[in-house]
């Protein structure tokens, strides 16, 4: 749907969008009324979460979501500031795509940033904080991963293992 979105409105259009919908400027309200077609570009619906209408608000986070998930297909440097901002963002999912955006394009930036999620109630989240961080951070940072290592839950330990064989490798320096 993106490439698509991109194909017809260009890249640029799209990505200003998937910001303007991820940080705000374009609320939900609007993004279910006078800005629907450019939702519809980026999700390939015209109602993108399957909702009755008028859409509850509750499920307005959503639209954060899809405009962050963009971000792993198409990028322009100027987004990490429209990630910094959203790294508290209420909804888990916003900040969980944060955190596989921040792996995907190692942005070493954000890490900081993402500490916070690494005690995060949610193991999927913890994970995503914990490859973020394996992928773009410093030796400043190993201390929070090792600190998972005996995380309850295997995907998170596993995830903390990965990302300090990572650390290692991409720092070329032992950790211990």
């Amino acid at each position: 749907m993106i490439r698509a979105a991109c194909a017809k409105y260009g890249e640029d259009v799209v990505i200003d969008w998937c910001v303007a919908y991820l940080t705000g400027e374009i609320s939900g309200e609007d993004a279910y009324g006078p800005e629907l077609p450019k939702l519809v570009a980026i999700t390939g619906s015209a109602n993108p979460g399957g909702w009755s209408q008028p859409v509850d608000p509750v499920n307005f986070y959503w639209i954060r979501v899809w405009a962050a998930r963009a971000f792993l297909y198409i990028w322009r440097d100027d987004v990490v500031d429209a990630l910094l901002a959203v790294t508290d963002d209420p909804a888990w999912r916003v900040r969980e795509h944060v955190a596989r955006i921040t792996a995907q394009r190692e942005l070493g930036q954000l890490v900081d940033a993402l500490i916070p999620m690494l005690d995060h109630e949610l193991p999927r989240v913890r994970a995503a904080a914990v490859r973020a961080v394996g992928a773009a951070g410093e030796f400043e940072h190993v201390e929070a991963v090792e600190a998972l290592r005996d995380d309850p839950d295997q995907t998170v330990r596993a995830a903390v293992e990965r990302a300090l064989d990572g650390l290692a490798r991409r720092l070329d320096r032992e950790l211990e």
